[in-house]
């Protein structure tokens, strides 16, 4: 069964730092582009950040400069390292993988992606 299983989500203070994990079973996450999406209450569901098979990397103006996406095909999980993190980037935050004949390519839109995980909650407050 393949799935996806965020973690590391939880309360921070602004300006600190936390560090989210995607972990995949029951595939090989190195053949996989990945995406972090997510979802503040009320709003719709974006794109920050994806990473492709080779590495190549993208990030959404919110969280450029501030998070930085990363895989570890040997742990099957790929990481977003979130710095300075401000109370408005409070939500849940949800990866997605699609399987891709583009090595170099990521993807910046939930409708390219077929499997999700569950969501991590992330709430930044004092």
């Amino acid at each position: 069964q393949l799935q996806l299983v965020e973690s590391g989500g939880g309360l921070v203070q602004p300006g600190g730092p936390l560090r989210l994990s995607c972990a995949a079973s029951g595939f090989t996450l190195g053949y996989y582009a990945i995406g972090w999406f997510r979802q503040a209450p009320g709003k719709e569901r974006e794109a920050i950040s994806c990473i492709s098979i080779l590495g190549s990397t993208g990030y959404s103006d919110s969280v450029k400069g501030r998070f930085t996406i990363s895989r570890d095909n040997a742990k099957n999980t790929v990481y977003l390292q979130m710095n300075t993190v401000k109370p408005e980037d409070t939500a849940v935050y949800y990866c997605a993988a699609r399987g891709s004949t583009f090595r170099s390519m990521c993807f910046m839109s939930e409708n390219e992606y077929t499997y999700w995980g569950q969501g991590t909650q992330v709430t930044v407050s004092s």
